[in-house]
């Protein structure tokens, strides 16, 4: 039976490869073909919404189609055969474990993009322009080759409460103290679990604001320090100005990650011990509770969460262009 299985995903696979490239020289031929005997001007009208077209309707299949659908979920009962309003809704906002998923999401929120950014960028500005600044870099962005699930995986060990297997707990007990149960002691569990974001994600942090940052005229820099500022003061008053807009882009991105933040909840914690966010609050209602109502209502919190972050950005590079 595995045999053929294999032998399937094979085909499968064989069956991609060979019809993808096929069906695109197809369409291209089609569309060529379509335009070289449309008149002039219709050619000119047709031509970006026939190249568009394919893009356009994978939105509408992969994106639009089941936003709508999520959201008409959202507003059944758990069979889907009756129209139950805000009900889920007033549901999620009512109970106190999806209440402690919505602070802990809080709790995500500010702390992971606050030292995600903060370390990322004391790295950025420490190792600018010296001999070991690529291995420095290398070392820290070398989480960002991990899965989440993986790191996760990884922390689990680390914090492990046998001072046999778990490495902190190891070097706590050689010191004379008690083993700490990190994933379970209450509230600091959520900060260990931000931890292990803020391990994976610091990389990118650093590697982006560094760009950043040497994207920063040197003869600026060093004019500011013939006038006689302090290296304090020409971050503070030059380079801090200069780099905020990539500052901004780099947390808003965290940010979004803090919102839909699942893999080390779930691998570590399984949103035991009041760790539990509101993506694995999603994640076990429809899963594991049969409950795909109250997890599509979830699914638009989430979704109504994220957009406000999303137009700021938006809104902040239509600011740069326009500047540009």
């Amino acid at each position: 039976m595995i045999g053929e299985l294999l032998e399937n995903r094979l085909l499968a696979a064989a069956l991609v490869v060979i019809a993808v490239p096929f069906v695109l020289v197809g369409y291209i031929l089609f569309v060529e073909w379509i335009l070289r005997r449309a008149p002039r001007r219709a050619a000119d009208v047709l031509r970006p919404w026939l190249w568009l077209g394919p893009a356009l309707v994978f939105l509408g299949v992969f994106l639009v189609y089941p936003t709508f659908a999520t959201i008409g979920r959202s507003l059944m009962n758990r069979k889907g055969d009756e129209f139950v309003g805000l009900a889920n809704f007033e549901w999620f906002f009512t109970q106190d474990s999806t209440l402690t998923a919505l602070r802990n999401n809080a709790l995500w929120v500010i702390l992971l993009p606050l030292f995600v950014v903060g370390i990322g960028l004391f790295i950025a500005v420490l190792v600018d322009r010296v001999r070991y600044e690529g291995g420095v870099k290398t070392v820290v962005f070398l989480p960002m080759a991990i899965s989440f699930v993986a790191a996760g995986t990884i922390w689990k060990f680390l914090y492990d409460l046998d001072p046999n297997v778990g490495t902190f707990n190891a070097v706590v007990t050689k010191l004379g103290a008690d083993p700490i149960a990190y994933t379970v002691i209450q509230p600091w569990n959520n900060f260990f679990l931000i931890l292990v974001g803020v391990w994976l994600l610091t990389g990118f942090a650093m590697v982006i604001l560094s760009a950043g940052l040497k994207g920063i005229s040197v003869e600026l820099l060093e004019a500011a320090r013939v006038d006689g500022a302090t290296e304090l003061q020409i971050f503070r008053r030059v380079i801090w100005p200069l780099l905020l807009p990539t500052v901004a882009v780099v947390a808003t991105t965290i940010v979004i990650y803090a919102l839909k933040t699942f893999d080390v909840v779930y691998t570590m914690t399984n949103g035991n011990f009041n760790t539990d966010v509101i993506a694995n609050t999603m994640y076990q209602m429809l899963f594991n509770n049969g409950q795909p109502g109250r997890s599509a209502a979830i699914a638009v919190i989430l979704f109504l969460a994220i957009v406000p972050v999303m137009i700021v950005n938006i809104r902040r590079f239509q600011e740069q262009e326009a500047v540009r």
